[in-house]
């Protein structure tokens, strides 16, 4: 071996030695453990979160994980109470569930919850049966079940009241997208009403077992939507779904990962470098994570930023104003 090469592997190791050190001790104050709230099985929070926590236990050496919980307006009340430190939320049920409105604790302003990044948006879109021979939001018969998800959730919270904006007559039915999908194939429901980031597993799954109609908005039912909601324009890609012969028109949500303002700055820092320097790698969790990218930060406009989070968002060009910052 030469001189040379003996140097250069001498200062490398050196250099990994120090790096040792100096992440021991950044890491004294680090969790032993994280556990990331998302939502029921069958959703795209359930993939994403798990996905997510998976690579950062894989890559920050600490042990984490997901949990099914009943998806936004819980994982908000789950992480400011501090019973879970990481969680997904959306931002329509961030907001109500920061200014004292979540439907699961009134009164209760949850002000210990501290945005991480950008996830994406997330569609309201609705499939029925082609069988049905339901193929637009119109026609849709009165005292139609529909299934909202499960109880609390994004698509629970919003879709019954844009279902009632938009004049449709139906019965309410909450659950996981999995069982849901299941009753929608089995005939038990006439109509799924989905909240979730793109492809949704549940109707990728329906679509391998059945044929179904996933059924747009027309320029006058988004506009009606976007004028009533904290919701904004979106498209469907074609490429989607087997089912889409052509883009199909919709309205969506931003989402962002969350954490309990408490957590380890550092730790945080990390976990967001990590996910904002490797988008590639997100993106083979889902693919919805090809919106998880630093530009998209601008979307929170209200949720406080960690200050972990914010120091990575900061050094890397991206201004995060410091009355924005826990």
């Amino acid at each position: 071996m030469s001189i040379k090469r003996s140097l250069v592997m001498a200062v490398a190791a050196a250099s990994f030695t120090m790096a040792g050190v100096a992440s021991a001790q950044d890491r004294s104050d680090w969790p032993d453990n994280f556990t990331v709230g998302t939502a029921s099985q069958g959703g795209t929070y359930f993939a994403y979160g798990s996905g997510w926590a998976n690579f950062v236990a894989e890559n920050l050496g600490v042990s984490g994980g997901a949990e099914i919980t009943g998806g936004p307006v819980q994982n908000m009340a789950l992480v400011h109470t501090g019973q879970l430190k990481f969680g997904l939320t959306t931002l329509g049920p961030a907001r109500e569930s920061l200014d004292g409105n979540s439907p699961l604790a009134p009164g209760m302003k949850m002000d210990n919850v501290c945005a991480l990044f950008p996830m994406y948006e997330t569609p309201f879109s609705v499939t029925a049966l082609s069988s049905s021979g339901i193929t637009n939001i119109s026609e849709i018969p009165a005292g139609s079940t529909i299934g909202f998800g499960p109880a609390g959730s994004t698509s629970d919270t919003y879709f019954p009241k844009m279902m009632d904006t938009l004049g449709v007559d139906y019965r309410r039915r909450n659950g996981s997208w999995t069982d849901l999908g299941g009753q929608l194939q089995d005939g038990l429901i006439d109509v799924v009403a989905f909240a979730a980031g793109i492809p949704i597993p549940a109707v990728s799954q329906l679509e391998v077992q059945t044929s179904v109609n996933i059924l747009e908005f027309t320029e006058e039912e988004q506009q009606k939507l976007i004028d009533a909601f904290p919701v904004s324009a979106f498209t469907i890609p074609a490429s989607t779904y087997s089912t889409l012969k052509e883009d199909a028109r919709a309205v969506s949500m931003w989402n962002f990962a969350i954490a309990s303002c408490d957590v380890s700055e550092s730790f945080v820092y990390e976990m967001t470098k990590l996910t904002m320097e490797n988008n590639d790698k997100m993106v083979s969790i889902h693919k919805a994570a090809t919106n998880s990218v630093p530009e998209n930060y601008t979307k929170n406009t209200f949720l406080p930023w960690h200050p972990g989070a914010a120091r990575w968002f900061n050094e890397n060009g991206y201004t995060i104003d410091a009355n924005l910052i826990k």
